[in-house]
């Protein structure tokens, strides 16, 4: 019963901090004018995704009181993710060079690895893998990539919202059918942030997240599936399984400009994704039509994984080719035109 009203809460407070945002962005001046790279036509508030950080981080220090969670993996995820939100607002109001956000991930990603005691032993086609050292720096770069790739992700109404709360959504079930219910507490907390914010992000968008609040996601929800791969090893699979849209998007992206010699750091709006909202003409077919993808292909796939059905790294293969595929369809990274 207390958790169910701190979950009410956290939704009421992120969805009227977000008003508030909105109303210091249009007071400061605080828009996304439209461009060349832009997946919007209309001037919008932007830094409304502190709402999320603010509203999750009220509430972390609850759940350690009541139990909800240990202490340690809460202090990991408060202590990165609000580095990055600081790092993204400053970002918002002004401009880092990008050597130094890449600096401030890092140490983000250090930070939350020193609480989580590092990388456990990963599972790959039915052998653990201690990685020592090593495990803890490919740590960092996963836990930097997943905060990165969430920015580059967010370009459409919506999309890093309806992602995160999905993802979460998704790994509540898997956790609660396999017997990992302890873990629910966190992703919960998450979502109902992230729906407040969501209410006024939803296409049409009235604010967007901003680089404050899609770090913040990013670098939370690398953190929580590093947490529960300490309790089962298949769970980090089924996180990334989970993730998979972003990931094979961003990834795939990335790869293709890289090769072509651009600056992967500078805007740009060639994400199979942000062409895809232009062959549809709408923001809301394509963040539901991932929606659909997490609750129909890939949420599926995590739980024949997690019940032992295909290994980790087999049902990671059969869940990306689809999403490469597509990738590839929709021109992902291609040049763009103009």
């Amino acid at each position: 019963m207390i958790f169910s009203w701190l979950l009410l809460a956290i939704l009421a407070v992120s969805c009227g901090l977000t008003l508030v945002l909105r109303r210091y962005a249009l007071r400061k001046s605080l828009m996304d004018i439209p461009n060349e790279r832009s997946s919007h036509t209309v001037p919008t508030p932007r830094g409304g995704g502190v709402a999320i950080v603010v509203s999750f981080a009220l509430a972390l220090p609850i759940l350690i009181n009541q139990g909800y969670t240990e202490a340690a993996a809460a202090y990991g995820l408060l202590g990165s993710g609000l580095f990055v939100a600081v790092i993204g607002f400053a970002d918002d109001h002004g401009h880092i060079a990008a050597r130094w956000r890449l600096l401030g991930h890092f140490i983000a990603a250090a930070w939350a690895i020193y609480f989580l005691s590092g990388l456990p032993a990963i599972e790959f086609f039915g052998s653990a893998f201690n990685l020592g050292w090593f495990g803890h720096i490919l740590a960092a770069i996963y836990i930097v990539w997943m905060l990165n790739l969430y920015n580059f992700m967010d370009g459409i109404d919506g999309l890093a919202s309806v992602q995160a709360i999905s993802v979460c959504l998704g790994m509540c079930l898997v956790y609660w059918f396999s017997g990992n219910g302890e873990l629910i507490w966190a992703p919960l907390i998450l979502v109902a942030a992230v729906a407040g914010f969501l209410w006024w992000n939803f296409p049409p968008a009235k604010i967007f997240m901003g680089d404050a609040g899609s770090g913040f996601l990013g670098v939370v929800l690398a953190t929580l599936s590093i947490v529960a791969a300490w309790v089962d090893p298949n769970l980090l699979w089924c996180w990334l399984i989970l993730l998979g849209v972003f990931i094979v998007d961003a990834t795939w992206t990335l790869a293709r400009r890289l090769l072509r010699g651009e600056k992967v750091y500078q805007a740009h709006r060639s994400h199979a994704y942000q062409n895809a909202s232009r062959v549809y003409s709408s923001h809301k077919a394509v963040t539901l039509g991932v929606l659909a993808l997490n609750a129909f292909w890939l949420l599926p796939i995590s739980m024949v994984v997690m019940f032992g059905g295909l290994s980790g790294g087999v049902g990671l293969i059969v869940a990306y080719l689809p999403l490469i595929f597509l990738s590839w369809v929709l021109k992902g990274g291609a040049v763009e035109a103009g």
